[in-house]
Formats: C-alpha cells, structure tokens, sequence
C-alpha cells in the first residue's frame, strides 16, 4: 500500500540531498512547503511555499509551524533531541508520517551493521543544544537521541534513515573531492587507520529514496545506501589508478587529514533494505562516478595526452 502524499513539509531543502527531494516532490505534484532561516535562496520560485524558522529557537519553531498539516514531514536539519522534539510539539497531531534523515553514526564502530544494532526505542534521551553535542561522539549521540524522541513520542509513523557518506556532484563538503585533488596534486593524505572501513551513497540515489520510502508504508530505522564498504587505502589505490597517479599517506595522520578519518571502521549493510524492494547501485560504480565528476580538466589534459 503506498501514501497519497499531497502535502510535504521540508526542514532545509535548499542545497544537496533536500533540493532534489524537493524537486522529485514537484515532480509529482506534491505541494511542498520549505521551512529554513532564510539565509539560502533556491531555485524553486513560486513552485514552493516558504516559512522561516531557526531550528535553535523553540519561539520560532511553534510560531512558524503550529497549526499547519502535512503528509510528510522530511527532516534535514536536526542536529538535537530537542529540535525534533520541538517540532513534534508544534505541529502536534497535523503529521501523516515523519522521515528523519539519520546516519551510520548512530552504531557504534563496526562493519556489516544491521538496523538491529542501535534500537532508539530503549535509548535514555537527555535533551541538549546542538552546540553540545561536539566532534562524532557528539553527533552520534544526538543523532541517537533525535531517533528515539521520534520512535518514542511521535504520534505518526516515522522512518529514520541511516546514510553512510553521502557523496555527489552537489556535495558542498567536497570531502570526496578532498582525496581526488590530493592525490590529483601529489599530496600525501594523512589517515590513523588506512584499513577503517565506511560506505557511500549517491545523492541523486539518497533524495530519490526518501521520496520512495516517504510514499510507502515501511515504517521503522532502515540503512540506505549502496551495499557493501571500502577502506581507505583502497579508496585512494582507486583514485590513483584512475588517474594514472601515485598515492601515498602522509607520516603524520593529521597532516591533509582525510575528512573520512573516524580512527576505525564505521561500515553498515544494507541488505534490509534490499529486501523491502529499495535498490542502489554499486558501490563501486558509485566511487567511479565521483573520481570522474572530480577529476579536473589538468588531469583530464594529461590523460589525453595532449
């Protein structure tokens, strides 16, 4: 059975991952309402309604939302227990179904995670500030915690979805970039552990399942991405291969450190998902994708021999 979403209500959506789901929702017809600070303009003119809030001020938050309904609510820009808890309470019962955009950091380190190996709905919640919850640790921790005010109190159904690194053409970070350009220039990249192992998933793949679970009736944590994990070193032999370059690690680890350097494997499958009929593409088309989005005209010049 699939949702007839008319209404959706954005928490971000003007750069990365929440544009394209607002476009894939205009696609569809869905009359999209973005809720941001303001401080980004997109390109969706008219298409959109906009309401202004700042997610670090429970005024703003009742005053911009309070009384309105939505299909959908997609949840780009919580970084504390408290936010979500805020706009569970503004909105109240005027939600059909809440869409959480959560991470791989919500599970200890590890490889081949499964959803059972974090359960939000026995985590003890002490509600922060975002500015407290500092470094990963303080990521995990309030991505843990936003998880469980949601599966704890919402009065809807919620899907929290846990991304690996999200890697794309429209990826502001450009931490995958990071490592095309380092070793594009002949920059030693520095890493504690070139064996720690993680994921990815395309941002185009990442937007367009949010929409599709959004629209069904799964319910409950799911790890999105594609399957399966690379290391660091071999991520990087990939990137020099490619580019017909040599890599090499720098002597000390926090010397052009890698943005992907976490110090040990942070890998989930995504096998569950596989099973409810969700599809991606190969991680390693995925990585080749991205070395060639990133590569620059330089080395692009070099290759062709002219």
């Amino acid at each position: 059975m699939r949702m007839h979403m008319k209404t959706a209500l954005m928490l971000g959506g003007t750069q990365f991952v929440g544009k394209r789901v607002v476009q894939l929702l205009l696609d569809r017809g869905v009359q999209v309402t973005i809720a941001t600070r303001g401080q980004k303009q997109d390109d969706f003119g008219d298409q959109v309604t906009r309401v202004r809030l700042d997610r670090t001020d429970e005024k703003s938050v009742l005053h911009a939302l309070q009384g309105k309904e939505f299909d959908v609510v997609f949840d780009h820009t919580c970084y504390s227990p408290v936010e979500v808890r805020e706009v569970l309470e503004a909105l109240g019962n005027g939600v059909g179904k809440y869409v959480f955009i959560s991470s791989v950091a919500v599970y200890d380190f590890g490889e081949k995670l499964t959803e059972q190996d974090f359960n939000p709905r026995h985590f003890d919640i002490h509600y922060k500030p975002r500015q407290e919850y500092a470094g990963l640790e303080g990521y995990q921790e309030a991505k843990r915690a936003s998880e469980a005010v949601l599966y704890q109190q919402a009065p809807c159904p919620v899907v929290t979805v846990r991304f690996p690194y999200i890697v794309g053409v429209d990826d502001y970070t450009e931490r995958f970039a990071f490592h095309v350009r380092s070793i594009e220039e002949g920059h030693s990249i520095g890493v504690s552990n070139p064996q720690a192992r993680f994921g990815f998933v395309d941002s185009a793949e990442a937007a367009h399942f949010l929409v599709e679970v959004a629209a069904s009736d799964f319910e409950g944590p799911i790890n999105a991405g594609s399957d399966g994990s690379i290391s660091h070193e071999e991520l990087y032999r990939k990137i020099a291969d490619a580019l017909g370059r040599e890599y090499s690690l720098s002597e000390d680890p926090m010397t052009n450190r890698s943005p992907y350097d976490l110090g040990q494997s942070l890998a989930q499958t995504t096998a569950f998902a596989h099973e409810q009929g969700f599809l991606f593409k190969e991680l390693h088309q995925v990585i080749e994708e991205q070395i060639a989005s990133h590569q620059t005209a330089v080395s692009k010049k070099d290759d062709s021999g002219h």
